[in-house]
């Protein structure tokens, strides 16, 4: 079987790896495709991050479009072949008149837990101002909510399955920014990217607001590079261009910023 206690050394979602570990055995000894629940971008880059160095599974993740955050794991043995079309889900649309009853992502969410459901079991939820929103849950769950729920707020809803060509995916909206900076330090590259104080910065990190590849980070001299995405908690993300050394022995660097 697979070496769980490699897989789960030093992982923050240990619960959720575990959980993956059982799906993958479960794929080897039953030549099928096995698949997990949603699971959270953290949770994500750990399981795919210890599962990258094993041969004998591989592993595909989906949630319903290409910008999801929250996805599923299919699981199969690596001489079976995976794509999205595989990993099974559900696209609902919640219609309801919210002109004068704005209804967030929070609210959205708590009416669906509060129809008996798990956060594990729903995806994306993709709010759509006065029209309602729309989610990516389980198959399991699509009759139950197309019958259970009625209301988000105090607004009555429409609960039904839509096909995933009829979500209103928004591109997400991106600034690209050039800096050059003395070190590759966190701390400092953040700051730049995320335009505010060093200090300020560094306050995020200490509590805990900061990731880097979804990776909470509290050291503000974490060296960063190309490729990484740093997320700070309610301000957005920045993803890590190209890195060069000027002529002065200074980092000259490309960043995304994402809002």
């Amino acid at each position: 079987m697979l070496p769980r206690e490699e897989l789960l050394k030093n992982v923050e979602n240990r619960d959720t790896v575990a959980r993956v570990i059982d799906c993958a055995e479960q794929a080897i000894r039953t030549w099928e495709v096995v698949f997990t629940d949603f699971l959270s971008p953290p949770e994500l880059a750990e399981a795919q991050q210890g599962f990258s160095k094993l041969t004998e599974v591989e592993l595909l993740a989906w949630g319903g479009y290409p910008q999801a955050e929250r996805k599923r794991i299919a699981i199969a043995r690596n001489e079976l072949p995976l794509d999205e079309s595989q990993v099974e889900l559900v696209a609902l649309n919640i219609a309801g008149n919210f002109l004068f009853d704005t209804a967030t992502h929070r609210d959205f969410l708590g009416a669906m837990l509060g129809t008996g459901i798990v956060r594990e079991k729903t995806g994306d939820i993709i709010v759509l101002g006065e029209r309602g929103a729309q989610v990516i849950v389980v198959p399991e769950l699509a009759d139950f909510l197309e019958t259970s729920l009625t209301q988000v707020r105090s607004v009555p809803v429409k609960t039904q399955r839509i096909d995933f060509g009829e979500l209103k995916i928004r591109e997400p909206k991106k600034k690209e920014l050039t800096t050059v900076e003395a070190s590759l330090r966190l701390d400092a590259i953040a700051s730049a990217g995320f335009g505010m104080s060093r200090s300020k910065m560094v306050d995020f990190i200490n509590a805990g607001d900061v990731r880097v590849n979804w990776k909470e980070i509290k050291q503000a001299s974490h060296q960063v590079k190309t490729g990484d995405l740093i997320a700070i908690r309610g301000k957005g993300r920045l993803e890590v261009g190209e890195i060069a050394v000027t002529k002065k022995e200074r980092y000259r660097m490309q960043l995304t910023k994402f809002v």
